[in-house]
Formats: structure tokens, sequence, C-alpha cells
């Protein structure tokens, strides 16, 4: 079933006038978030999205409302949107349990495909304000860094087999045996999930699973006092969990958008809640900060996609701690972005055009505001004039504004999509660590070469 393409109905003034009053103006100042910190209160999940992953505003504002948090809420863990095995080496690092020689150095690891989502100046800046926090703190009170997403089949199978080299050459050996299955593939992950979809090669689905089912029995037995040891078990039995959950999304992925979607998303509800499980283990209840895109973390029930039968992690964390997951959405009218043109392509500085008459963006721009929060949740009086299905953009790692209507919106209940909405009418692309000449040299001004 194709989205429908009806045309977006025009807000009328009515509307963005009484919208106004609801709106916190953000200025920069230390209390710009004091709102939505009193809406977070005690809760568990803080997911904390984005319109696109190559805005810095984003990023930026993401990273002072974590900072808070962690600060005056004890959050202590940040889940986001990348590969596990990536992730824990900043995580190894930010705890000072590294051998890497700045955040730069630790962000290294992220090489895949589109790698300016973690490694830029924004999450470099982060990871170094963050291992300088924890140096202050002791182990229970440090901030860790993981990642919920589930392509690095192959990196994590390594990562299985390192550790039990290190502590059990026998069950190395068993884990060997079983993942030599994937041999065939060398380390292709979709060349894998296509040969074994349609036959040409033998499916992995038992090996993996067995793997897993040892390493849950590994983890099970270890103490929760064991500090450092549980932690290092732990990362491999998530990193042994996800070649399972990526053998499955890779055998699927052809077979059409909604089924692997659907995989993706069950597998990062599914680390999250084995985080929860490991961070509260010693009887305190874990608090978690979660960076991904809007589409991942706005409940899918509630939009265009969901119709389709998509779910996604904002739905499923609302399903499973109820209001103790804050949903937090955020949307730009134009500026710049940071994203490919084609998958696997360098990353490019792309203008974003104006938001599309009648929709979320426009209806922001038409309130005159240039940066605010609106917060949702429980907001009575709002819920009537965001009711009404509106488009809503969404820019992944591709942008294709020539057909920006097609490829980059979907219709969506505000009101019930997310508990908090952040505008910044008008954004700047996200800085890579690994700029190169393409992104160094933007697209010319949308007049060029008139002038006019």
């Amino acid at each position: 079933m194709a989205p429908r393409l009806s045309e977006p109905v025009r807000a009328g003034g009515k509307l963005v006038d009484n919208l106004r009053s609801h709106l916190e103006p953000l200025s920069g100042e230390p209390s710009d978030y004091n709102t939505l910190l009193d809406l977070i209160g005690n809760s568990r999940l803080a997911l904390l999205g984005e319109a696109s992953h190559g805005t810095k505003e984003f990023y930026r504002e993401r990273i002072r409302i974590t900072q808070r948090l962690m600060t005056e809420k004890g959050f202590t863990a940040v889940a986001v949107e990348a590969d596990w095995p990536d992730a824990w080496r900043v995580n190894r690092y930010v705890r000072g349990l590294s051998d890497d020689a700045d955040a730069t150095a630790a962000l290294a690891g992220f090489k895949r495909f589109p790698a300016w989502m973690w490694r830029n100046t924004e999450v470099r800046d982060f990871i170094e304000w963050l291992r300088e926090y924890n140096a202050g703190h002791g182990r229970q009170k440090q901030v860790g860094f993981y990642g919920i997403d589930l392509y690095s089949l192959f990196s994590s199978m390594q990562a299985v087999l390192e550790y039990l080299d290190r502590t059990d050459p026998e069950a190395a050996r068993r884990a060997r045996a079983r993942y030599a299955c994937f041999d065939h593939a060398k380390e292709d992950s979709q060349a894998y999930g296509n040969g074994a979809s349609i036959g040409l090669s033998a499916s992995c689905e038992d090996e993996a699973a067995e793997q897993l089912r040892e390493m849950n029995r590994l983890a099970a037995n270890m103490p929760a006092t064991r500090g450092l040891e549980r932690d290092e078990v732990f990362c491999a039995q998530q990193n042994a969990r996800l070649v399972r959950n990526a053998e499955v999304y890779y055998r699927n992925m052809f077979r059409g958008r909604v089924s692997s979607w659907n995989l993706r998303d069950s597998h990062m509800m599914e680390t999250l809640r084995a985080l929860d499980g490991h961070l509260g283990a010693s009887g305190t209840p874990a608090h978690i900060a979660v960076w991904a895109h809007n589409s991942h973390l706005g409940d899918a029930s509630v939009t265009e996609l969901g119709e389709i039968g998509e779910w996604n992690v904002g739905q499923l964390a609302r399903d499973h701690y109820g209001g103790d997951a804050v949903l937090v959405g955020f949307s730009t009218h134009r500026g710049w972005v940071t994203a490919a043109a084609e998958w696997d392509e360098p990353p490019q500085r792309k203008r974003v055009r104006a938001g599309l008459a009648g929709s979320w963006e426009d209806v922001f721009h038409q309130t005159g505001a240039a940066r605010f929060l609106l917060p949702l949740r429980g907001n009575t009086s709002l819920r009537p004039l965001l009711s009404e299905r509106r488009l809503q953009r969404a820019i992944g790692v591709i942008y294709r504004p020539e057909t920006e209507r097609q490829s980059h919106y979907f219709h969506t209940r505000l009101a019930d999509q997310f508990d908090a909405v952040i505008h910044l009418d008008q954004t700047s692309a996200l800085e890579p660590l690994d700029r190169g000449h393409v992104w160094a040299n933007p697209e010319p001004p949308e007049t060029y070469p008139s002038g006019v």
C-alpha cells in the first residue's frame, strides 16, 4: 500500500494564533528546558529524536538536554542509533578504560556509511565532556554510551570470538564452528541475506540462535557484584544477540520495507530492555536517554506509516513503559543539512527547502518564533489544535529535494505522536570529522546563476 499523496491543508490563521500562547521560547539560557525536565520527571526513558541525521542544532540541543538529565535526574546511559561494537569502544573511552588518545580516536570505529552520524564535531565534543564528567564520579554513577542498531553482523561475530578467546578458549572453538556457517558470504551482510532468502546458500539461523543461548547462560551465571567483568560478558552477550537478530533481518530485508523496518526497531527495543535490565541489576532502576531519528522515536501507531503495518521504538516503548517513556520530537523549517544524494556516497552540505505548505513545519514557521519548545503531554487545551493529520518531514541519511513530497513527508497526528516537540526554524549542517571535498563545497544558492 503506497502512502497517500493528498494535498496538504493550509494552516489557518486561527490555528497559528492559538498555538502561539503554548510556545516556550528557547533563548540559549540554562533554564530553557525546565518545563521539559519537569515533564520527564523520574521517567525511565527520555527518547530524544531528530528530523534529520545531519542537522547540527538537533545534536546540540539533544546534548544540552542529556547533560541536564545526567546532572539533575541521575541518568546513567545514552543509547544511540548506532552499531553496538563501535559505540562500545566509545563507552570504554568515556569510562577511562581504553587506550584511545582522544574522542576522535575513540570514534574511529564508525566507518560504515553514514559515518558522519557519529564522527562529527558535536558528538566529539560531547564525548570529551562525558569522559571528564565520568572521571569525577564512581563507577555506579558514570554514564555509559551504547549502540542499539543491528547492522554490525560480522563485526559483532568477531567481538564475541575475541571475548571468548580471552576468557574461555573451548567456548571460543564452539563459537567459531557455529559462525563458520557465515563464511561463504565473505563478510557481506546483504550477500548473505540474499543468498539465504532465496535458497542459494544455507541459512545460519540455528547456529546464531545456539550461540546466543550459550552466551545467555554465561551471562546468567555472572554475579552482579563482578563489576567490569560483568560488563564485558554483557557486551559479548549483546553482540551474540545482535548476530541472531541481524541474521533474521538480512534474510528478510528483500521481502519488503515493513518487515525489515519492524525487525530493526524490535531489535532496538530489545536492546534497550536488555540494557535497562543490566544497568538496573544492582537494584537502582536505570534511566536512559535515547538518541535516534523521529521516525524511530515518535509513536508510529498514529502516523501514516503505522497504517501500513510499521511499528517503531516509540510505540513499543509506550507499550512497555507507559508514562515512563517520554517521546520528544524535533523539527525545522529550512536551512542546511549533511546528507548524501545516494546510499554509500560522500556526505554533502545540502540546502533544506522550506517546509511544504500546510505541513507541521509550515505551521510552526508561521508562528514567527525562531526556536521553541511545545509541551504536548497533559496539555488538554492544546490537543484539539494538533489532532488534525498533517504532513511531517523526515530527512534520513539521503536527502532528495527534487522528490521531497514523495521521499520525505508522511501524515501524522502530532498531539499523539510525541509528548513534546522542539522546533528550530532555521538550522545548519552537521560538520563531519571527515569533511572531504564534496561537503566543503556546498550546492549553489537557489538563485544561481541569475542572482534574482
